[in-house]
């Protein structure tokens, strides 16, 4: 009797340990976003200050009319954008993680975790190897993908031809469930953009239509300062990329439309970080004159736009675009440039890629770390775009494929690991951080999905 009560106490003061643990978490996650979000605050309202811009405008009627005229054709303007700047970087956010820390492990309670040697400094639970084997299953070596066995080697009879027929039957059922099993084998490229939209229940109603054209008019309307936030990334990022440039109106009209829809802030529901807050001028501080600011409280950083840019090859029509994106975005973007203990929030993306790499190829995880070379300052610029930009676009699909299908972003952190597990013979002879940056500057030739199955069923145990 009295070793049970012993082993219930024991029992009781683990779970009262974890809760403790757990709302401290939950505290920091506040903090750290409070103070991130105030110095994105600053640096917005200094550009205010700096360039003498309001952070919203009524356009004139005859700017208006000029704005409608050019909708479909925005990127042919050229706006001076030379005096604006991102607000932030994905490296600056970086620092903000690797500053994080849960005091209640300060003091020693997680003896095991002192052993992690890489820059994420909080005890969060992430998979290991045998737990991410279970949970990707169906990428196993045994089991038929499209990103391998779809290569011209591979007789398409042997497994193409049925896996097009099965995605047939499942668009034809309109089943979302099944689809989303379905699509972790990956998609066919001509079924890809049906199957994605009957995963995400988007189905472009008149309504739907409607509610972009709304937002679109806002766009006429209004002149906002993160418009030439947008204007910007877009011109920095997917104007210079092979891939994406033509799709430059589309990344403007998407942008904007989503810059001004307020049912984006729905996501702040789930999420430590709350919407920023503009003040009616002369009524600072006072509640019942702040509004959200943008109004979808989302602040574009560098690189943003690259969420939107690979949607452009599977939908031409822009409202379908829209509303893709914005679903991709609640779901699964947003978690990317958040502070959070979510299994697939960015935080725990950086651990899973750090326990990865010290636990299966620690003689790489040292080596880098000995020469100033962290992996993860390599890395994190990858996962904070969903490797947007990084791969060619085909195999980027193809992993994105894989996100819907297992509504995680965990594989983001899996083929990090994988990528430097593929370069690890060329790493392990770098003296330098920019050495290391140079083997890993070009991803375009990678292969996705042998990289997933070699690193997860073959590579390491």
């Amino acid at each position: 009797m009295l070793q049970e009560e012993s082993d219930l106490s024991l029992i009781i003061a683990q779970i009262v340990q974890k809760l403790k643990g757990s709302n401290l978490y939950a505290q920091l996650e506040r903090q750290a976003w409070g103070s991130w979000e105030k110095r994105i605050l600053k640096s917005l309202n200094s550009m205010c200050t700096e360039l003498s811009i309001p952070l919203a405008r009524k356009r004139p009627v005859g700017e208006q009319k000029e704005l409608l005229n050019k909708w479909n054709e925005m990127g042919t303007d050229e706006p001076d954008l030379s005096l604006f700047r991102p607000v932030y970087a994905p490296k600056d956010f970086l620092e903000v993680l690797i500053n994080l820390r849960n005091p209640n492990y300060e003091s020693g309670d997680s003896l095991s975790f002192r052993t992690h040697l890489g820059l994420i400094q909080v005890p969060l639970k992430v998979k290991d190897i045998p737990e991410l084997k279970e949970f990707f299953v169906e990428l196993s070596l045994t089991t038929g993908q499209l990103g391998i066995d779809d290569s011209t080697q591979v007789p398409p009879e042997l497994f193409e031809n049925e896996h097009v027929r099965i995605g047939q039957k499942v668009l034809a059922e309109q089943d979302s469930a099944a689809a989303q099993q379905y699509i972790r084998q990956g998609s066919p490229t001509a079924l890809r953009a049906e199957l994605w939209a009957l995963i995400l229940n988007i189905s472009s109603q008149p309504e739907d239509i409607l509610y972009y054209e709304q937002l679109k008019t806002n766009v006429i309307q209004h002149d906002l300062l993160v418009d030439s936030l947008i204007y910007k990334d877009v011109k920095l990022t997917a104007s210079n990329d092979d891939y994406y440039f033509v799709f430059e109106d589309y990344l403007y009209q998407v942008l904007l439309c989503f810059s001004r829809d307020t049912s984006v802030l729905s996501h702040f529901a789930y999420n430590s970080a709350s919407p920023p807050k503009s003040y009616i001028r002369g009524k600072l501080g006072l509640e019942e004159y702040a509004v959200f600011y943008p109004p979808n409280g989302v602040i574009p950083f560098h690189g943003f736009s690259m969420y939107v840019a690979p949607l452009c090859f599977l939908y031409h029509e822009p409202s379908k675009l829209y509303q893709i994106f914005r679903e991709m975005y609640v779901r699964f973007f947003f978690r990317l440039h958040s502070i959070s203990s979510h299994p697939s929030g960015i935080v725990s993306l950086c651990l899973l890629f750090e326990t990865l790499l010290q636990t299966y190829l620690p003689q790489l995880f040292y080596h880098l770390r000995e020469i100033g070379a962290q992996p993860l300052r390599i890395s994190f610029k990858w996962m904070v775009r969903a490797f947007s930009g990084y791969l060619a676009t085909d195999q980027l699909l193809l992993l994105w494929d894989r996100i819907l299908g297992y509504n995680s972003l965990e594989i983001l952190a899996v083929l990090a690991a994988a990528v430097f597990a593929f370069r690890a013979v060329n790493l392990m002879e770098v003296t330098s951080l920019a050495a290391a940056e140079a083997v890993l500057a070009d991803l375009s030739t990678l292969k996705v999905m042998p990289l997933l199955q070699i690193f997860l069923f073959a590579t390491v145990t």
